[in-house]
Order: structure tokens, then C-alpha cells, then sequence
């Protein structure tokens, strides 16, 4: 695929998520919370998760941002139905990874590849990474446990 047919792909899968977003919402119940915040261009992302035996059931969220923020989100909390805690922490590992060109994923979540466009201008990989840092955040908290406040991916 030429790199102009990869640019657009990109911006296609991008416009139709933020347009059109599959996983938002709350989910029900709630086992973890965790509202994120990119203070450089005011993203905001409030994550919601149903957990089962350490094993992500639902993904949801709710929030205000660019194109590329709100897409990022929606591909993550598809990615993560079925995935274990632990599976989701090295997932967010390899997304930032990723986002400085030094990885991709695996044939089964190459949907999250599409992301990699967003490499080619440094200034909005931390859009993209919003929810990932939200994610860990919130994996990181003890089941009962509040959220302290905005995580800042900065």
C-alpha cells in the first residue's frame, strides 16, 4: 500500500470513529473509573470498565476532544473486550511504543495500527495516547479504590 493510500486510510478510519463512535457511554456496572486530561489542547476522557475475574468485560467513554483523541479511545475499548488487566498494560506499552515507530501490533488488533499515522506529526501522539494513559490509570487502581482526580498525559 502506497504511503498516500496508508495517509488515507488513516484519516478515513479516524473520521469514522470520531464521527461515529461504537464504544460510547458508561459501562454497567462500573468496576474501575478514571477521568484523563491533555492540558496541552484541552482533551478530556472520562473511562469506564467492567471487570470479571481480572478480565475486561466492557469498555465506555465519555469526553470532549480532537478527532484523533476520541478515535484513539473508541479503537482502545474495542481492542480490550476480553483481554486480561495484565494483557492491557503491555497493550498500552506497545501503543506508546508504537507512537515513536517502534512497534506495531499483531495481526488480531491490527485495526489499532491504523493509529500509526498519527506518528507522523509529534504534536498529536499525546491526543492519541490520552486514553491509553486513562487505561492504565485506572487498571492501576485497587478495585474499591477513587480515582485521584484528572490522570495528565503530560
Amino acid at each position: 500500500m502506497s504511503l498516500d493510500n496508508l495517509r488515507d486510510l488513516y484519516q478515513q478510519v479516524i473520521l469514522e470513529r470520531y464521527k461515529k463512535p461504537r464504544n460510547k457511554g458508561t459501562t454497567n456496572p462500573v468496576d474501575r473509573y478514571q477521568k484523563g486530561h491533555n492540558p496541552s489542547c484541552g482533551d478530556t476522557i472520562e473511562l469506564t470498565l467492567h471487570l470479571v475475574d481480572d478480565r475486561i468485560q466492557d469498555v465506555k467513554f465519555e469526553g470532549e476532544g480532537c478527532a484523533i483523541a476520541m478515535a484513539s479511545a473508541d479503537l482502545m475499548a474495542e481492542a480490550l473486550k476480553g483481554k486480561t488487566a495484565t494483557d492491557a498494560l503491555e497493550m498500552v506499552q506497545r501503543f506508546q511504543a508504537m507512537m515513536k515507530g517502534e512497534a506495531e501490533f499483531p495481526q488480531e488488533l491490527r485495526k489499532l495500527n491504523v493509529m500509526q499515522g498519527v506518528a507522523q506529526f509529534p504534536v498529536r501522539i499525546k491526543c492519541a495516547n490520552l486514553s491509553w494513559h486513562t487505561l492504565k490509570a485506572a487498571l492501576e487502581l485497587s478495585a474499591n479504590a477513587q480515582p485521584a482526580g484528572f490522570v495528565s498525559n503530560e
